[in-house]
């Protein structure tokens, strides 16, 4: 690891521990050369995951999109932040831990609907209102009467 200071191409580790969660190691160096110290982060490196579209077209999977679209149908709702943040990990997690490199938005739409059932009713509807394109009052109506029928 170069020293950000001198560039000396040598360096020790003074200190290694987890962070964000056990998903990456942060390390405090000392350069070899002018002592200089620097940290560092380890992360696993991932797939990068391609989201294709109900058109066919392909575009980067992104975790900020994930989480606004999630953040909007919880807006004016009791849930707190850091459950937005573990739902998005715990789906995230279920995309990376696929086979295959390209995954369907409708499948990550159905495990956002999915999370979303245990977290809040009403962000859930609103979710699945726009996810599913609800032309009419009756199919609003009955995605509710089968929300209702789970909760029984």
């Amino acid at each position: 690891m170069k020293c950000p200071a001198c560039q000396y191409p040598e360096s020790k580790v003074l200190d290694s521990r987890p962070a964000d969660e056990g998903t990456t190691i942060r390390r405090r160096r000392e350069c070899l050369e002018c002592k200089n110290r620097f940290t560092t982060y380890e992360r696993i490196e991932t797939n990068p995951l391609t989201v294709v579209k109900k058109d066919n077209t392909r575009q980067p999977f992104s975790r900020d999109k994930l989480i606004n679209g999630i953040r909007r149908a919880c807006e004016k709702r009791p849930v707190p932040a850091e459950v937005i943040e573990k739902a998005v990990d715990e789906i995230e997690s279920t995309l990376s831990g696929a086979l295959n490199s390209e995954v369907k938005s409708e499948y990550i739409g159905e495990l956002v609907m999915e999370k979303l059932k245990g977290i809040d009713d009403v962000a859930y509807v609103r979710f699945a209102s726009v996810y599913r394109q609800f032309t009419d009052i009756d199919t609003f109506l009955e995605e509710v009467k089968l929300l209702m029928m789970d909760k029984k």
